[in-house]
């Protein structure tokens, strides 16, 4: 408040209080003027330097504005671990989950464990118990075995075998159960350096952050689960393609046992290759080289069935062989390019792949020239089951694709009566690092034709 103000009411107050002295008491002015001045000039500098401040201060902090409400620590820390704890319990993760719970709780150690081990231990005494030892306090076994929680008051009451020989500075704690879908998988830990009652915000907030993490752990088991179920998904489409082609090779290989024994036998040598190709992998993923030399492998193997009925030409620029993609991928597409699009074509045809990197995504084509799908059956084509040939092939690169990356991943096709079909499909880059290159040799990088 400005002093101004009470500077200007004393003097307007000594203006009358004089006023009504002269005259109604008859009084001289000026000594009126003066006592009334003196008096009123002493009350406002007590005011102003001993009454106003403190007034002042305690309403600026009455008047303080309201910022957001604190945020429950809880939360603040189920938030903050979540990223960690979906991956599953473990060493790293639990690590990183004590490192939060440490730095937001006022606690002395956080402690982690699964049903057998320390996974982490941050605060006091965590020299004493280094992550992998096996959990020494029967405190924690007990909870473990009952799946109850417990409150230690003393350091006699976390019963650890070291008790009489070591100089550990816990003394007190709160030891609450780990679950996943109501199996105990682990526990919780927030320990005092100070034996007696634990407060009882610490209990609770021991006990809410053991549901949440529980929560958590269990939503990470669900994730492995679905990426388990993905991946015996795929290898089961992968199982159905390999027969499929292999079948058709031997077919091959068998029709010139007898009229040529030497090309059988370079061909068995061509198809042994690819045996070990496929069974050298070990991932659901290749480099877009490999995959490509593994079609021009099968290509070699169809030219000997089919002779000069096609030819193949590859466009791609050498700067994307090292991106990656889903194992077989293009073999299928090619395989079906030939046998139902070229085949029954009169003459030969062309078989082109080609593939081009656009927004961060693998965008490759397998089109043909050969007779083409007819709009009514063009829009069965990827449904499971649809006839044999392109019914399966083409079915089992979709399904797979959106098992990969999503439902928009699926596969596209366009083909017209006449003059040929093209199948699209994308992948989300990802790239080998140089020098890690996988087997199965290079692939030309431009218009190479298989004569």
């Amino acid at each position: 408040m400005n002093p101004l103000v009470f500077i200007a009411g004393a003097l307007a107050l000594t203006i009358s209080e004089t006023l009504g002295a002269a005259l109604w008491l008859k009084a001289p002015w000026m000594a009126s003027a003066l006592l009334f001045t003196g008096i009123n000039g002493v009350a406002v500098i007590i005011l102003l330097c001993y009454l106003i401040p403190p007034c002042l201060n305690a309403l600026e902090e009455k008047a303080e504005p309201v910022g957001e409400p604190p945020v429950d620590p809880t939360f603040q820390i189920a938030h903050q671990t979540l990223p960690y704890l979906r991956r599953g319990l473990n060493e790293a993760t639990a690590a990183k989950t004590a490192e939060i719970i440490r730095n937001i709780a006022e606690v002395g150690a956080v402690a982690i464990t699964d049903r057998e081990r320390v996974l982490a231990f941050l605060g006091a005494g965590c020299e004493k118990h280094p992550p992998g030892e096996r959990i020494l306090t029967e405190a924690t076994k007990e909870v473990l075995a009952t799946g109850r929680c417990k409150v230690v008051h003393t350091t006699r009451g976390l019963n650890c075998p070291r008790y009489h020989y070591c100089e550990c500075p816990l003394a007190s704690a709160v030891i609450v159960p780990l679950k996943c879908r109501g199996e105990i998988v682990g526990a919780l830990k927030l320990y005092q350096t100070q034996e007696g009652m634990l407060h009882p915000q610490i209990i609770r907030l021991a006990i809410g952050l053991a549901e949440l993490l529980s929560l958590q752990i269990e939503l990470a088991e669900l994730d492995r689960q679905r990426e388990l179920l993905v991946e015996a998904r795929l290898e089961a489409l992968n199982a159905q393609i390999n027969p499929h082609f292999f079948f058709n090779t031997l077919n091959t290989i068998i029709n010139f046992v007898r009229t040529n024994p030497e090309r059988a036998r370079r061909l068995l040598v061509r198809l042994a290759g690819l045996f070990r190709q496929t069974l050298n992998r070990r991932s659901s993923f290749t480099s877009l080289r490999e995959e490509l030399a593994y079609v021009r492998n099968y290509l070699t193997l169809e030219k000997a069935r089919f002779g000069n009925k096609f030819r193949y030409i590859q466009d791609v620029p050498p700067e994307l062989l090292d991106y990656h993609l889903p194992v077989l991928s293009l073999q299928p597409l090619v395989e079906n390019a030939v046998n139902h699009g070229l085949m029954p074509k009169d003459g030969p045809g062309v078989v082109k792949i080609m593939a081009r990197l656009r927004g961060g995504e693998l965008h490759i084509t397998v089109s043909d020239n050969g007779v083409g799908i007819s709009p009514e059956r063009l829009s069965q084509v990827l449904k499971p089951g649809c006839g044999s040939g392109n019914g399966v092939g083409l079915s089992n690169v979709n399904l797979r694709f959106q098992s990969l990356y999503g439902p928009e991943y699926g596969l596209k096709l366009k083909s017209e009566v006449g003059r040929g079909t093209e199948v699209y499909l994308r992948v989300p880059v990802i790239q080998l690092p140089k020098g890690a290159e996988e087997p199965g040799g290079a692939a030309p990088s431009r218009a190479a034709n298989s004569n």
